[in-house]
């Protein structure tokens, strides 16, 4: 899409065309295509139409509701950050004191509308006219524009002296091609920009890839990574006056719903694990139980501080799974039952699944290079048990854990 194709869509005659759209997307592309042309749409709009109505159908999982009347693009779609994870970051920032907040390449804004919603005056910054044309209308269509405004610029000009706050989403996308950008010095704006915002401003959040290597992580900032519903999502940096701790894992739970006491238009509880980073778990044999970690506590280096809460160790202390002697209730790991601890043997596993009438296998694993479906296929499962396969190392051993889970 250009913008003539978007200035499109903002006409009455658009505004039909994405209405026409909603209703036949999500089914057979040609034949949604050919019933907007057949109802008068021009082919160029009826492509527009269809594309924005795929994109909010996708983008429901991020924006809920609100994602019926935005703007989207497929990449800043993908790089835009959950509402769930939007709405949390906002209150964390308000509750900080900010109230004025610069958001240093802004996208479609989905970061900039949370915090408005929050009471924050949000300056957006977007260097791709397309983007910013559509964060500005998402804005207004959110009933925003007072407190979200955006200008198509570079972010590195933009006078930070103006806020109190800044929020930096650097494009970790290659423009053109939507391709992963995985050196941060590629980032855009580039990374010792985004770095140096922390000595320019006094509260200062950096959103990063959920891979980010640790050493990058600049000194006194506060390191969080956030899962939701057991999806590891997105990672910040917390810096200047809002760090708090070192290294933070947050788990959000959508399916548990509201809870009393939290914000209008909250929709997960959420469960923060602290820590240095640096601990090690102490390491011992494997016990009754298997402690699978959250993946936000895994990449926040938060496996020794999660075993210290539930009195668990290590089997191999490269391997992030905990073994304890009881079933501790834990949000931050699933828990499930060892039944048979095995030196790996396929025919040994075959022949004891065989045994146990064990027709259904989940397979997890950590540390071990066996693929899951070419085991599932070796093992040539016929009965109507089902059973949780582990593939691991213990003490430096490939090793196979029988288990059976637990109730959440």
């Amino acid at each position: 899409m250009d913008l003539e194709q978007f200035d499109a869509l903002r006409t009455p005659e658009g505004s039909a065309a994405l209405d026409a759209a909603a209703r036949v997307a999500g089914g057979d592309p040609l034949t949604a295509a050919a019933a907007l042309r057949s109802a008068g749409v021009p082919a160029g709009l009826a492509a527009a139409a269809l594309t924005q109505a795929e994109l909010r159908r996708r983008a429901a999982g991020k924006f809920g509701p609100a994602a019926r009347g935005m703007f989207l693009t497929r990449a800043g779609l993908e790089q835009a950050t959950r509402g769930v994870v939007a709405r949390r970051r906002a209150e964390r920032l308000r509750t900080a004191g900010v109230a004025t907040l610069a958001d240093l390449g802004c996208g479609l804004g989905a970061d900039a509308l949370a915090a408005a919603r929050a009471g924050i005056r949000v300056y957006g910054v977007e260097a791709d006219p397309l983007t910013a044309a559509m964060a500005a209308a998402n804005a207004e269509a959110a009933g925003l524009a007072d407190l979200f405004t955006v200008e198509c610029g570079d972010a590195t000009a933009f006078d930070v002296t103006r806020v109190d706050g800044v929020f930096c989403d650097p494009a970790r996308r290659k423009a053109g091609t939507g391709r992963r950008i995985f050196d941060p010095n590629a980032y855009s704006p580039p990374w010792d920009f985004v770095t140096g915002l922390a000595e320019r401003v006094p509260h200062t959040v950096v959103k990063v890839a959920p891979g980010l290597d640790h050493a990058l992580i600049p000194a006194g900032a506060e390191a969080e990574w956030v899962s939701v519903d057991g999806d590891l999502v997105e990672a910040a940096l917390w810096c200047g006056a809002l760090a708090g701790v070192p290294r933070r894992a947050t788990l959000l739970r959508e399916k548990d719903g509201p809870v009393s006491g939290t914000s209008a238009g909250a929709e997960a509880r959420a469960f923060p694990l602290t820590g240095s980073g640096d601990a090690e778990a102490p390491v011992g044999r494997p016990r009754r139980f298997l402690y699978d970690p959250d993946p936000a506590v895994v990449r926040a280096h938060l496996v020794a501080e999660l075993a210290g809460v539930l009195d668990a160790t290590l089997a191999d202390p490269s391997i992030a799974y905990l073994y304890g002697d009881e079933a501790r209730p834990t949000p931050f790991a699933r828990c499930l039952e060892i039944t048979d601890v095995l030196p790996f043997s396929l025919k040994r596993l075959r022949a004891l699944l065989r045994e146990r009438r064990v027709g259904r296998v989940e397979i997890l694993k950590r540390g071990s290079a066996l693929e899951p479906e070419k085991l599932r296929r070796d093992l040539k499962l016929a009965g109507n048990e089902a059973a949780s396969l582990v593939l691991t190392r213990v003490a430096g051993a490939p090793t196979v854990l029988i288990c059976r889970p637990l109730p959440a």
